[in-house]
């Protein structure tokens, strides 16, 4: 057998019936749609068109604002909480997330409800105010991971030399 003598099986092929094409065709006229209503009609209906029921689109309801895509979501720890740890730990993700207090995967934001007695070294992705005043106060110390780097101050700059007017080739009018 070669490539030219390849053929579909008979009958899996079946010719595109043409409609609309004079009433002699059998699918003339109204082209198998039928008399009238709206299936007869060009346009069709629109998308979401449930019949001339209130689509489902405009029955829930609405709520007012928008949600942001960029806004930051952190696992919270109050440093109440943080009296578990023995004097002088370290306290990062890994040891929260063994101690239970946050689930992995999350930024932690250690926030200043509660009191603390311990001497605690601390990192976390963020951190309140009243937190950290509060744990070195105790004696710990505070890391932010991720915080961008304090930039230079003081640049050089280069000293510039005060321009000079134009005497020479300049004539004033008067």
């Amino acid at each position: 057998m070669q490539l030219h003598e390849l053929k579909p099986a008979p009958g899996s092929r079946r010719k595109a019936q043409r409609v609309g094409r004079g009433t002699g065709s059998g699918r003339g006229k109204t082209s198998g749609r039928g008399q009238k209503g709206q299936n007869a009609r060009s346009q069709g209906f629109r998308l979401g068109f449930e019949g001339g029921q209130m689509p489902l689109a405009q029955r829930i309801p609405k709520l007012p604002g928008f949600k942001n895509p960029f806004k930051k979501v952190y696992a919270v720890v109050n440093i109440s909480k943080l009296s578990r740890f023995e004097d002088g730990a370290k306290v990062d993700a890994a040891t929260l997330a063994e101690a239970g207090l946050v689930k992995g995967g999350r930024e932690i934001k250690i926030l200043g409800a509660g009191r603390i007695q311990r001497k605690l070294s601390v990192e976390a992705h963020a951190i309140s105010n009243s937190a950290r005043d509060a744990i070195e106060k105790a004696g710990g110390s505070v890391k932010v991971l991720g915080e961008p780097k304090a930039e230079k101050t003081e640049k050089t700059e280069k000293a510039e030399e005060p321009k000079e007017p134009e005497a020479a080739g300049t004539v004033s009018p008067e």
